[in-house]
């Protein structure tokens, strides 16, 4: 099995379901408030570690209760954590969602994520050989998620990119990039498939929340439907999908067969609250496709 070496964020989630979001100056009684372990980073390297993958996660938290929570669940889901470093001077990322009608609005404070260097991504690197997977997105500085697909693709790993939150300065690094993850409105900000693909992206995955996703590479374009289910909260399904993509394509399957584990694990995932505390196993995953 292949490695998959997650560089990305570490948070702590905030959340709170409310009837709708407030106006301003306005005080909203909700309810189910729950603090969770997230970040970005941290979800999907969860997710492809209890999915079955063999997962090493880069990235920095503060030298405080949060940190230590993050990286513990991290080591509870099987992931590596020796590449995760304590910042000092900097309070681990956190996130404030707000839950309104099964969707989720969300604040970060960056925290220790803004920390991230090039050495970080180097070491973590160091423990990598061609043929591995390469998955991070955008919650740390553009420059630093730049040069690690930068860094990857120059060392024959398979580059996957979920670009969110959105930001355009990562674009002169998407020539570095195999497979990019978007949502609809993200894949619309950067402008649609085929400026992605003349910027030098090879594959175009764009999930489509409960209609499916979309695939489209080599000038072949399909929609994949998704299993219904019982919505409970979306918060960290689309990191879920990455990173059952990616555990799958560790283990040697073909990009559809992947993405078919990818968007089932996220389906269970809406049945569930939290984020990283949403992501089935892959047992329970592979159960859920026999269904039908």
């Amino acid at each position: 099995m292949k490695k998959v070496i997650v560089t990305g964020s570490l948070n702590i989630d905030m959340s709170i379901t409310a009837p709708y979001c407030p106006k301003g100056g306005e005080t909203l009684t909700g309810g189910g408030f729950a603090v969770n372990c997230g970040g970005k980073g941290a979800n999907q390297a969860t997710a492809c570690a209890k999915l079955g993958g063999n997962t090493l996660m880069c990235g920095c938290v503060g030298g405080d209760e949060f940190g230590d929570r993050l990286i513990r669940n991290l080591r509870e889901a099987g992931a590596d954590t020796r590449f995760i470093r304590r910042v000092g001077n900097a309070p681990t990322g956190t996130a404030m969602i707000l839950i309104t009608e099964g969707q989720n609005r969300i604040v970060l404070d960056r925290g220790a994520n803004a920390c991230l260097r090039e050495a970080d991504i180097d070491a973590a690197l160091a423990e990598a050989t061609a043929g591995d997977i390469y998955l991070t997105q955008l919650e740390n500085p553009a420059e630093t998620i730049g040069y690690g697909l930068k860094r990857a693709k120059e060392a024959g790993l398979i580059t996957i990119l979920n670009p969110a939150p959105a930001d355009r300065a990562i674009e002169g690094y998407f020539r570095y990039v195999d497979f990019i993850t978007p949502n609809e409105s993200e894949l619309d900000l950067f402008g649609g498939r085929e400026r992605l693909f003349a910027n030098g992206i090879r594959c175009v995955i764009t999930t489509r929340g409960g209609d499916g996703y979309e695939y489209a590479c080599g000038g072949t374009v399909k929609r994949y439907p998704c299993k219904r289910v019982e919505v409970v909260d979306t918060t960290g399904a689309g990191d879920t999908f990455c990173g059952g993509m990616a555990a799958m394509l560790a283990r040697g399957a073909d990009v559809e067969r992947a993405m078919t584990f990818g968007s089932a694990a996220a389906s269970l995932a809406c049945t569930r609250k939290g984020a990283a505390a949403s992501v089935p196993t892959s047992e329970e995953t592979e159960r859920f496709l026999s269904e039908g």
